[in-house]
């Protein structure tokens, strides 16, 4: 998962890429689909796999709205909700909740359960975001890793805490696995930006700057320091 508050998760553009910068394999994440709903179809009293398939669904959903017309990165928050396919969400969200009833949510279900609190909010400010702090907070116990950990720090800062969210940043900083993950330094440097820090933001931008992987990532980055 990322953090796509600051740096979103990345789609089509509408021009073709150059050698290694296609952003997302739209065909590879069609054929992904395909074969959830078939083991979907073997296994349907799996409510995981149900989990599974309404993430791929609500993550896919999103694709068109991920870039604008020139190929430049829009966060989640930014993202023109009326380019997301609905009829995608729709069926996951069924899936989901119908999942959700057999009982305790695994892994799966609660990154499925996090992704939906964001396609159910008709815009950017109705997001919950104190319910996707606590389902993290949830998934971290079941899936412990520095990535949640971040998400779920982006969560709590984004729930009105910025304090804490720094904290846990903070703490993460510490974590090795966490030295070459751009999005640790991108999400510091929006909190710090949000908090009115604006020579903090810029520096974390910067360290995050080299270690982006794709140049569309990179560009995003570079606007966010040029408009510190």
């Amino acid at each position: 998962m990322k953090c796509e508050n600051e740096v979103g998760t990345t789609s089509m553009r509408a021009t073709p890429p150059r050698p290694g910068e296609e952003l997302i394999r739209v065909g590879l994440c069609d054929d992904a689909i395909r074969l959830a709903r078939s083991l979907r179809q073997l296994m349907p009293d799996q409510p995981e796999v149900a989990g599974v398939l309404a993430l791929m669904l609500l993550q896919h959903s999103r694709r068109r709205a991920r870039l604008d017309d020139d190929g430049e990165l829009v966060t989640l928050n930014d993202q023109d909700r009326a380019r997301w396919d609905r009829a995608e969400i729709d069926e996951a969200l069924e899936m989901l909740e119908s999942a959700l009833r057999r009982g305790a949510a695994g892994p799966y279900q609660l990154q499925a359960a996090i992704t939906a609190c964001h396609a159910r909010a008709a815009t950017a400010a109705q997001i919950d975001w104190p319910q996707i702090a606590g389902l993290y907070a949830l998934l971290e116990t079941q899936a412990p890793s520095p990535v949640v950990r971040l998400n779920r720090a982006v969560a709590v800062a984004m729930a009105g805490d910025l304090d804490t969210g720094l904290a846990m940043v903070d703490e993460l900083g510490t974590d090795p696995r966490m030295a070459r993950y751009h999005l640790l330094d991108a999400a510091r440097a929006d909190m710090l930006r949000r908090r009115g820090d604006p020579r903090g933001a810029a520096d974390a931008y910067r360290r995050a700057l080299p270690l982006a992987p794709s140049e569309a990532e990179r560009r995003f980055l570079r606007r966010r320091i040029t408009e510190l």
